[in-house]
Protein backbone atom coordinates (compact mmCIF):
# COMPACT_ATOMS: atom_id res chain seq x y z
CA UNK A 1 0.00 0.00 0.00
CA UNK A 2 1.32 3.42 -0.95
CA UNK A 3 0.56 5.07 2.40
CA UNK A 4 2.32 2.42 4.45
CA UNK A 5 5.96 1.56 5.02
CA UNK A 6 7.48 -1.71 6.06
CA UNK A 7 9.00 -1.87 9.52
CA UNK A 8 10.69 -4.62 11.49
CA UNK A 9 11.71 -5.53 15.03
CA UNK A 10 14.68 -7.90 15.22
CA UNK A 11 16.17 -9.23 18.44
CA UNK A 12 19.90 -8.48 18.51
CA UNK A 13 21.06 -11.88 19.67
CA UNK A 14 23.62 -14.59 18.86
CA UNK A 15 20.73 -17.03 18.47
CA UNK A 16 20.18 -18.23 14.90
CA UNK A 17 17.74 -17.31 13.62
CA UNK A 18 16.94 -14.33 15.85
CA UNK A 19 13.39 -13.39 16.75
CA UNK A 20 11.99 -11.05 14.11
CA UNK A 21 8.67 -9.42 13.36
CA UNK A 22 7.88 -7.56 10.14
CA UNK A 23 4.78 -5.38 9.81
CA UNK A 24 3.21 -2.50 7.92
CA UNK A 25 3.30 0.82 9.68
CA UNK A 26 1.54 4.05 8.85
CA UNK A 27 4.13 6.83 9.30
CA UNK A 28 1.44 9.08 10.79
CA UNK A 29 1.29 6.85 13.87
CA UNK A 30 4.98 7.19 14.77
CA UNK A 31 5.48 9.33 17.88
CA UNK A 32 9.00 10.34 18.92
CA UNK A 33 9.71 11.94 22.29
CA UNK A 34 12.93 13.39 23.67
CA UNK A 35 13.04 15.42 26.85
CA UNK A 36 15.57 17.42 28.88
CA UNK A 37 15.79 16.78 32.61
CA UNK A 38 16.35 20.08 34.43
CA UNK A 39 17.86 20.35 37.91
CA UNK A 40 15.41 20.87 40.78
CA UNK A 41 16.65 24.44 41.24
CA UNK A 42 15.49 25.29 37.71
CA UNK A 43 11.97 25.93 38.98
CA UNK A 44 13.13 29.17 40.57
CA UNK A 45 14.55 30.44 37.27
CA UNK A 46 17.76 31.56 39.00
CA UNK A 47 21.10 31.11 37.27
CA UNK A 48 19.65 31.52 33.79
CA UNK A 49 21.04 35.01 33.14
CA UNK A 50 23.43 35.14 30.20
CA UNK A 51 24.76 37.63 27.68
CA UNK A 52 26.96 35.64 25.25
CA UNK A 53 27.20 32.05 23.94
CA UNK A 54 30.18 31.60 26.29
CA UNK A 55 27.70 31.64 29.18
CA UNK A 56 25.72 28.64 27.96
CA UNK A 57 27.75 25.95 29.81
CA UNK A 58 26.92 27.66 33.09
CA UNK A 59 23.28 28.15 32.15
CA UNK A 60 22.89 24.49 31.15
CA UNK A 61 24.77 23.09 34.14
CA UNK A 62 22.88 20.16 35.64
CA UNK A 63 20.56 19.72 32.64
CA UNK A 64 20.60 16.29 30.99
CA UNK A 65 19.09 15.07 27.73
CA UNK A 66 17.01 11.92 28.22
CA UNK A 67 17.12 9.02 25.73
CA UNK A 68 14.62 9.28 22.90
CA UNK A 69 11.50 7.13 23.06
CA UNK A 70 9.20 5.90 20.31
CA UNK A 71 5.57 4.91 20.38
CA UNK A 72 3.92 3.19 17.43
CA UNK A 73 0.52 1.67 16.87
CA UNK A 74 0.33 -1.45 14.73
CA UNK A 75 -2.76 -3.28 13.51
CA UNK A 76 -2.38 -7.03 12.97
CA UNK A 77 -5.15 -8.59 10.91
CA UNK A 78 -5.27 -12.15 9.59
CA UNK A 79 -8.79 -12.01 8.09
CA UNK A 80 -7.33 -12.37 4.59
CA UNK A 81 -5.32 -15.48 5.45
CA UNK A 82 -6.51 -18.96 4.60
CA UNK A 83 -5.28 -22.43 5.42
CA UNK A 84 -3.21 -23.40 8.47
CA UNK A 85 -1.69 -19.92 8.83
CA UNK A 86 -5.13 -18.33 8.99
CA UNK A 87 -6.19 -20.80 11.68
CA UNK A 88 -3.47 -19.39 13.93
CA UNK A 89 -4.78 -15.84 13.55
CA UNK A 90 -2.37 -13.19 14.77
CA UNK A 91 -1.26 -15.28 17.76
CA UNK A 92 2.23 -15.91 16.31
CA UNK A 93 2.90 -12.16 15.96
CA UNK A 94 1.73 -11.50 19.51
CA UNK A 95 3.85 -14.39 20.79
CA UNK A 96 6.96 -12.94 19.13
CA UNK A 97 6.40 -9.58 20.84
CA UNK A 98 5.81 -11.16 24.23
CA UNK A 99 8.92 -13.32 23.84
CA UNK A 100 11.00 -10.25 23.01
CA UNK A 101 9.84 -8.76 26.31
CA UNK A 102 10.68 -11.80 28.42
CA UNK A 103 14.01 -11.79 30.33
CA UNK A 104 16.60 -14.10 28.79
CA UNK A 105 19.46 -16.19 30.10
CA UNK A 106 22.66 -16.37 28.07
CA UNK A 107 23.68 -20.01 27.97
CA UNK A 108 26.50 -22.08 26.48
CA UNK A 109 27.41 -21.44 22.83
CA UNK A 110 25.38 -18.25 22.82
CA UNK A 111 22.02 -19.98 23.10
CA UNK A 112 19.43 -17.70 24.69
CA UNK A 113 16.49 -19.16 26.59
CA UNK A 114 13.64 -17.70 28.55
CA UNK A 115 14.73 -17.02 32.10
CA UNK A 116 11.52 -18.63 33.35
CA UNK A 117 12.62 -21.94 31.81
CA UNK A 118 15.98 -21.83 33.52
CA UNK A 119 19.22 -22.97 31.94
CA UNK A 120 21.78 -25.70 32.28
CA UNK A 121 24.43 -25.44 34.97
CA UNK A 122 24.73 -21.94 36.42
CA UNK A 123 28.12 -20.62 35.39
CA UNK A 124 28.92 -17.02 36.29
CA UNK A 125 27.53 -14.54 33.83
CA UNK A 126 25.74 -17.28 31.90
CA UNK A 127 23.03 -17.20 34.54
CA UNK A 128 22.51 -13.46 34.33
CA UNK A 129 19.05 -12.51 33.18
CA UNK A 130 18.89 -9.74 30.61
CA UNK A 131 16.24 -7.96 28.61
CA UNK A 132 16.51 -8.10 24.85
CA UNK A 133 18.20 -5.50 22.72
CA UNK A 134 15.98 -5.06 19.67
CA UNK A 135 16.73 -3.38 16.34
CA UNK A 136 13.85 -1.18 15.17
CA UNK A 137 14.08 -0.63 11.43
CA UNK A 138 11.87 1.52 9.24
CA UNK A 139 12.81 3.20 5.99
CA UNK A 140 16.54 3.98 6.18
CA UNK A 141 16.59 3.99 10.00
CA UNK A 142 18.04 1.19 12.12
CA UNK A 143 17.97 1.95 15.84
CA UNK A 144 18.82 -0.23 18.85
CA UNK A 145 16.01 -0.10 21.41
CA UNK A 146 14.56 -1.63 24.53
CA UNK A 147 10.88 -2.53 24.36
CA UNK A 148 9.54 -0.74 27.43
CA UNK A 149 5.84 -1.44 26.89
CA UNK A 150 3.63 -3.59 24.66
CA UNK A 151 -0.11 -3.06 24.98
CA UNK A 152 -2.35 -5.51 23.11
CA UNK A 153 -6.03 -4.99 22.37
CA UNK A 154 -7.50 -8.14 20.83
CA UNK A 155 -10.51 -7.17 18.73
CA UNK A 156 -11.75 -10.26 16.91
CA UNK A 157 -11.48 -13.98 17.71
CA UNK A 158 -12.11 -17.37 16.17
CA UNK A 159 -14.49 -19.75 18.00
CA UNK A 160 -11.33 -21.22 19.57
CA UNK A 161 -10.61 -17.73 21.02
CA UNK A 162 -7.54 -17.37 18.83
CA UNK A 163 -7.19 -13.62 18.11
CA UNK A 164 -7.77 -12.72 14.45
CA UNK A 165 -7.31 -8.98 14.79
CA UNK A 166 -5.32 -6.98 17.34
CA UNK A 167 -4.23 -3.40 17.84
CA UNK A 168 -0.81 -3.22 19.46
CA UNK A 169 0.85 -0.15 20.96
CA UNK A 170 4.61 -0.57 21.23
CA UNK A 171 6.78 1.82 23.24
CA UNK A 172 10.56 1.74 22.86
CA UNK A 173 13.55 3.57 24.29
CA UNK A 174 16.57 4.16 22.08
CA UNK A 175 19.86 2.74 23.37
CA UNK A 176 22.20 5.68 23.02
CA UNK A 177 25.88 4.95 23.44
CA UNK A 178 28.87 3.39 21.76
CA UNK A 179 27.19 1.05 19.31
CA UNK A 180 27.34 1.07 15.49
CA UNK A 181 23.61 1.66 15.04
CA UNK A 182 23.42 4.75 17.24
CA UNK A 183 26.64 6.11 15.71
CA UNK A 184 25.22 5.71 12.20
CA UNK A 185 22.00 7.46 13.26
CA UNK A 186 23.97 10.39 14.70
CA UNK A 187 25.92 10.75 11.44
CA UNK A 188 22.70 10.62 9.41
CA UNK A 189 21.12 13.22 11.66
CA UNK A 190 24.11 15.59 11.38
CA UNK A 191 24.14 15.26 7.59
CA UNK A 192 20.42 15.97 7.48
CA UNK A 193 20.78 19.02 9.72
CA UNK A 194 23.67 20.34 7.60
CA UNK A 195 21.53 20.12 4.46
CA UNK A 196 18.95 22.50 5.94
CA UNK A 197 19.31 26.12 4.72
CA UNK A 198 21.32 28.41 7.04
CA UNK A 199 19.33 30.87 9.13
CA UNK A 200 20.08 33.84 6.91
CA UNK A 201 19.01 31.97 3.78
CA UNK A 202 15.86 30.72 5.46
CA UNK A 203 14.94 34.32 6.25
CA UNK A 204 15.50 35.43 2.67
CA UNK A 205 19.12 36.50 2.81
CA UNK A 206 20.87 39.13 4.85
CA UNK A 207 18.81 42.05 3.89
Amino acid sequence: MADHVRAMLVEYSPSIPPLALSFEMNPQTLNRTRTVQLPSTAASGRGYDFSTPLDTPRVAQGAAVQPESFSIEVLFDSSDHTGPTGALGVQPQLDVLRTMLEPKVQGPLGVRTLASLGAAPAVGFQRDETVSVVLFTWGTHVLPVFLTSVRVEEMQHLPTLVPMRAKVTITMQVIEGRNPFWTAEQIRQLVGAASFPPLAAAWGGNG
